[in-house]
């Protein structure tokens, strides 16, 4: 995820102070230098940097910060509480105009941003809040840009109002403010045109949507991946047409995150959302706390726990835990752990948010690789080609049901051997998982991925 590289700088320049009994004023700012390199190296803009590193140093070497008991603890915290700051303290929301009056968001941004996409995910978000959002195709110039609306909306069961490709935009607009009132949307989305620089047309169009409408949140999606660049487009768009609130996109890449610690210093824009990922779902409320803490390698436990409330199911969940304990895992229960797994994101996804972890997955590249990837595609075959009493009872895959389930599956009987042996041992470890976790009594020990 991006700040992997980040995270790491930081925590080998925090380990350095916390290994020193008492720190002196040069200690400080020596370690204040290499955090300045890792945030420059992380294309934080410069003007932010030196003002972080600042407002860091005079708090740092204050008489109760080098006096305290444990002054590189207390460092560190100053630089937990800077980085909070800069990226705006508090949970920003988008804000709606009250009780069930109708809502019109204008959604902006150059083209590549992914904006089309993540239009289609906030109406997603508004319509689990029990809102009844319209998305509105105004791009008439990207081909295909109508009908990648129209799909991404049927996905998230939110209606779609088009009117092709040969009517302005405004005159667009202007028509789904009209079929919302009259249809009950409280909620207008307009998915407008991207030009691949920003360009004086594109900013007079978007100026005639406003005069053609109320627009009451303008909100510009910025691509992390482009870095520094992504800064300098917020800080146009928001002194051209004014935007009240940003939305970054591939926060999950390989992406160095410069944006999202620069965007708020910048324009004094709040960041409402982080994109983490290519499905519909994966758009995350941008909290800054919990951004700093993971960041500093800290962990981000809060975002777990709300990501495992929103896609395990808990009933599912508390059996499986039974069975686990009873040693009963079978191999559909396999395969639903597998989609779990998924739809958290992966292995990378849920260390990157556990405390101590948060950089292990940019070390361990292959966590969430297209091979494994492959390798858990093909499990699931064989899997999927037992019948439903060999899925529950995996004692009675002898010799020969093997080489049919290979057959079907399409793979060596060697996989099939290897992937039985392996669920093998598995289901031994999850016989011995309380120990496993610390718990009474029992030995520490190590999971092993299921491939």
């Amino acid at each position: 995820m991006a700040f992997d590289s980040l995270t790491e700088k930081l925590q080998n320049v925090f380990k350095n102070l916390r290994s020193k009994g008492r720190l002196t004023e040069d200690d400080v700012k020596t370690a204040l230098k290499e955090v300045r390199m890792a945030l420059l190296e992380a294309d934080v803009n410069f003007k932010v940097v030196k003002s972080f590193i600042k407002d860091v140093q005079e708090r740092a070497i204050g008489q109760d910060v080098m006096n305290g008991l444990n002054p590189g603890q207390m460092v560190i915290k100053i630089v937990n509480e800077e980085l909070i700051r800069l990226m705006g303290s508090e949970t920003t929301e988008i804000k709606l105009q009250p009780g069930s009056a109708m809502t019109v968001i204008m959604m902006a941004g150059l083209q590549g941003a992914g904006k089309t996409t993540t239009t289609a995910k906030l109406a997603g978000k508004f319509k689990l809040k029990g809102k009844k959002p319209l998305l509105v195709a105004c791009d008439v110039y990207r081909p295909a840009a109508i009908k990648q609306l129209q799909i991404n909306g049927e996905k998230q069961g939110v209606e779609v109002f088009a009117m092709g490709d040969k009517n302005k935009p405004a005159d667009i607009a202007r028509a789904a403010v009209e079929h919302a009132a009259k249809n009950g949307n409280n909620i207008v989305i307009l998915d407008t045109a991207g030009r691949l620089h920003i360009d004086e047309d594109m900013m007079a169009e978007l100026q005639e949507i406003k005069e053609a409408v109320t627009v009451h949140q303008t909100i510009l999606v910025v691509d992390a991946m482009t870095g520094q660049d992504a800064v300098n487009v917020a800080g146009t768009f928001n002194d051209k047409i004014g935007i009240d609130g940003v939305i970054v996109t591939k926060l999950d890449g390989d992406t160095r995150g410069g944006a999202a610690l620069s965007i708020r210093a910048v324009t004094g824009r709040p960041i409402l959302y982080v994109g983490m990922g290519e499905k519909l779902s994966d758009l995350e409320q941008f909290y800054p706390d919990r951004m700093a803490s993971r960041i500093l390698g800290m962990g981000d436990v809060l975002t777990l726990i709300e990501k495992a409330g929103a896609e395990i199911d808990e009933d599912k969940a508390k059996q499986m835990a039974d069975k686990m304990k009873k040693a009963q895992f079978d191999f559909d229960d396999y395969l639903e752990s597998m989609e779990q797994m998924r739809k958290m994101g992966g292995l990378s996804g849920i260390m990157s948010m556990m405390p101590g972890l948060g950089n292990m997955g940019a070390k361990m590249p292959d966590l969430d690789s297209e091979e494994n990837e492959k390798k858990m595609a093909r499990m699931e075959a064989m899997i999927h080609s037992m019948t439903p009493e060999e899925r529950r009872n995996p004692d009675l895959l002898n010799p020969s049901r093997k080489h049919r389930i290979a057959k079907g599956a399409g793979v060596d009987i060697a996989e099939v051997n290897r992937m039985v042996k392996q669920f093998n041992e598995s289901r031994k470890m999850m016989k011995k998982l309380p120990g496993m976790m610390g718990g009474k009594g029992g030995k520490r020990g190590r999971f092993k991925l299921p491939f």
